[in-house]
């Protein structure tokens, strides 16, 4: 049974792969990067990106440290 749910989902992601496809070789897709670009307003995205997920990793090992901490003491 874990043979072929595993074959399914590995099916299902193949089958996923090939209707996402987040870029084209269309010039106008490629206007609204340059925009952001061009403006600064990129930078701006990719700070609060990195931010968050550098917030969300620390959240995380304080919490796998505090969790530690407890099973040692029981």
């Amino acid at each position: 049974m874990n043979k072929l749910r595993r074959s399914g989902f590995v099916f299902m992601f193949i089958c996923f792969n090939f209707l996402c496809f987040a870029q084209t070789a269309n010039s106008q897709t490629a206007e609204p990067v340059d925009f952001m670009r061009s403006e600064g307003k990129l930078y701006v995205v990719m700070a609060v990106v990195v931010t968050i997920l550098l917030g969300i990793f620390l959240y995380l090992i304080n919490l796998d440290r505090k969790i530690k901490k407890i099973e040692r003491e029981n």
